[in-house]
């Protein structure tokens, strides 16, 4: 039986794991270096809360096909919530002015208006588009995109914040374009949010951890990988903190580690870290959860989305360095925007503010160039959303480069 070592119990980890077990065949160990599962999408208990809370928000589409398909494989396709159109709501704190940003879900829908856009963007949003799709890899979206009008405001430095985790000015244009290509360039039916009413954990990682088990894989906690043993092109042994692992000539090993930790192992071009991420939680009233949408952009304001969830209300601040450098009570600032968005006087019953530093790689064009070899030994590949590919760092890119490095290493 060949044994196949997956380092890392991310969301990489798990659809590498999971990919592998199914063949007839092969041995698969899992390594965690913390003592949960999950990586950077992980649900707990909150006791200020008295709720149970993901770390941090994730904005995913119906287009994101991997997603979806790993529900399916886990059977948590019932606890998604799919909007039934494509269509998000926005809210400008400075002007007080609402807008919705709906795609149709065909010509039918189109002819009867289904297709909505933010107020002063109609005219330069598809030649805007185009200049993005055709941008090269060392382009910047500021430099696709060179207009600075209401479409900036309310549509790419937006994106670029959700999807990048970076400004316009800093963040690669290529991996926006793709992200566009696969889900709003696709309309309607590639362009509903969809949330996770159960959070990260029981929808995507708890049930991943348990049909592992039913497959005779448990994940060994606590157990960081400090270093290789190579020879002749292979990895001959793991080393780890406590213990040395041999790879016999048949094993290999799939690392789906963040770019910091494996940095430490391999002498190959690194991104450095990207920008943090600033999440708060607000439990509220049930009333005034229940008048909030399940998903709220936000512009001219610290915050930039708002997600539902039961009567908590998770904000998400994205690129949020300066933020941590130079608000006093960044806290409060966000309830402040949170109020007026859902129109209340009254305090929150209770919150959490949870600070990312680092929460993503450096998203940068230069950076996007600065990443390791898929396969830097035959029996060694590696796998995590911040690997090279065309997509950011997204739970979409994470599933996709698990599945990949595990079909890597059994064609190999």
């Amino acid at each position: 039986m060949r044994r196949v070592h997956v380092v890392g119990a991310g969301l990489a980890g798990l659809a590498a794991a999971m990919r592998l077990s199914e063949r007839p065949g092969t041995e698969v160990v899992l390594h965690e270096a913390v003592n949960r599962a999950g990586g950077r999408a992980w649900s707990f208990h909150d006791a200020r809360l008295d709720r149970v809370i993901d770390n941090g928000n994730h904005l995913v589409l119906s287009g994101n096909a991997e997603v979806l398909a790993h529900c399916a494989r886990i059977g948590t396709e019932a606890l998604l919530d799919i909007a039934p159109h494509a269509e998000l709501p926005f809210l400008d704190l400075a002007q007080g002015e609402r807008w919705r940003l709906r795609l149709p879900s065909g010509l039918r829908d189109l002819a009867r208006g289904g297709l909505r856009v933010p107020p002063g963007t109609a005219l330069s949003l598809a030649a805007d588009t185009l200049r993005l799709l055709r941008a090269g890899p060392r382009a910047t979206v500021a430099q696709a995109v060179p207009g600075r009008g209401a479409a900036w405001h309310r549509v790419w430095e937006p994106l670029s914040l959700a999807v990048l985790n970076a400004p316009p000015e800093s963040a690669a244009a290529a991996p926006l374009a793709e992200v566009l290509r696969r889900t709003l360039l696709r309309g309607g039916a590639a362009s509903r949010p969809v949330t996770m009413p159960h959070g990260l954990g029981a929808t995507l990682v708890d049930p991943a951890l348990a049909l592992l088990a039913g497959r005779g894989v448990h994940p060994a906690y606590r157990q960081p990988l400090t270093g290789l043993a190579t020879r002749g092109g292979r990895v001959t042994a793991l080393r780890f903190a406590s213990t040395e692992v041999a790879l016999g000539p048949d094993d290999a090993a799939i690392l789906a580690l963040p770019p910091e930790a494996l940095a430490k192992l391999l002498d190959q071009p690194m991104p450095g870290a990207g920008q943090s991420i600033l999440n708060a939680h607000f439990r509220v009233a049930p009333e005034v959860a229940a008048a909030m949408p399940p998903v709220l952009g936000l512009v001219s304001g610290l915050s930039h989305w708002v997600f539902r969830r039961g009567d908590v209300l998770s904000v998400t601040v994205s690129a949020a360095e300066s933020c941590l450098n130079g608000e006093a009570d960044p806290e409060a600032r966000i309830w402040r925007e949170v109020a007026q968005a859902a129109g209340t006087d009254a305090p929150p019953l209770a919150s959490r503010l949870i600070r990312a530093r680092g929460a993503t790689a450096d998203a940068s064009p230069a950076a996007r160039q600065a990443r390791p070899e898929l396969r830097p030994y035959a029996n060694l590949a590696l796998a995590g959303d911040w690997l090279s590919g065309p997509l950011p760092d997204t739970l979409e890119a994470a599933l996709m480069s698990g599945r990949a490095a595990a079909e890597a290493l059994c064609d190999g």
